[in-house]
């Protein structure tokens, strides 16, 4: 029997909604105004559109987006003055830093320089090292838009095996320690894993994140298994994850489509993130 599609946008949407609701109650209780910086160095294309996306969301829930446009020779001194000001503006309550940055520059000093307080993309060592005692003040969106999929779609995490396809700090570690936060037995395969199809065929609940169309094929997963496809792959005119969707649906009980799945959902955990961080600023947690 087809697997059943899990569409991201509709949960996306209610979550927007409650957000909305939320900064209006800050606003008119409190005369308070969550606040977002975001970042962009340089002119990648996908980025431009990602960041667009996130202003867009944000004017549509009220909260305060402000976009800083960097050219991308830009210097690192430039960068983390920038950051550093940021860090000091009581207007500004979360920041986020655009990925990929340019080459030149050192992503980890980049990153290390934002306040745990206001690292809403949750990658600051203090916060991914606290998701592994499992007390962050931040987990990276899309991320908590995975687990937040999988509970509205009612599937069961606990005593299930879960493989996680991609080992990145933005989505395939903290991922996986969120799984096993839920008390799931997760491993965890990457470009160096010898017979990826071995972990793969026996997972419940797999997700897959490299950045590789069609990765994953129908041969390469068993039956019911649940998949959530992060993947997002330009190939001519379409767009597509890096699950090979027709022949994996098969076999699949639930499956994430790409575009529509996760992606809706990472930008309102992003913003959900900054409403918190704007709330712990206050005083109001």
């Amino acid at each position: 029997m087809p697997a059943r599609i899990i569409e991201g946008k509709a949960m996306a949407r209610r979550i927007l909604q409650e957000l909305k609701e939320e900064v209006l109650y800050l606003q008119r209780k409190f005369h308070i105004l969550p606040g977002l910086a975001v970042i962009l160095v340089g002119d990648d294309p996908a980025s431009a559109i990602y960041v667009k996306i996130k202003a867009k969301a944000c004017e549509e829930v009220g909260i305060k987006s402000d976009q800083h446009l960097l050219p991308k020779d830009i210097s690192v001194e430039q960068l983390l003055d920038l950051i550093e000001a940021l860090n000091q503006d009581s207007s500004v309550h979360g920041i986020l830093v655009q990925l990929p940055l340019p080459s030149s520059i050192d992503e980890r000093r980049v990153l290390e320089a934002v306040l745990p307080s206001k690292d809403v993309d949750g990658f600051h060592p203090s916060n991914l090292g606290g998701l592994l005692i499992g007390n962050p003040l931040f987990v990276a969106s899309t991320p908590l838009g995975i687990l937040e999929l999988l509970n509205q779609a009612g599937v069961a995490i606990e005593g299930q095996h879960a493989v996680v396809v991609g080992w990145s700090i933005i989505v395939g570690k903290p991922t996986a320690f969120l799984l096993l936060q839920r008390r799931a037995t997760v491993t965890i395969c990457h470009a160096w894993t010898a017979d990826l199809a071995f972990h793969t065929q026996l997972a419940d609940i797999l997700v897959v994140a490299v950045g590789r169309p069609g990765l994953i094929t129908g041969s390469m997963v068993k039956e019911g298994v649940v998949v959530v496809d992060v993947g997002i792959n330009r190939v001519g005119e379409k767009v597509v994850g890096d699950v090979d969707f027709i022949s994996v649906a098969e076999k699949a009980s639930l499956i994430t489509p790409v575009p529509g799945g996760v992606g809706p959902l990472t930008v309102a955990m992003l913003l959900k993130n900054a409403v918190l961080a704007c709330k712990r600023a206050c005083g109001l947690l």
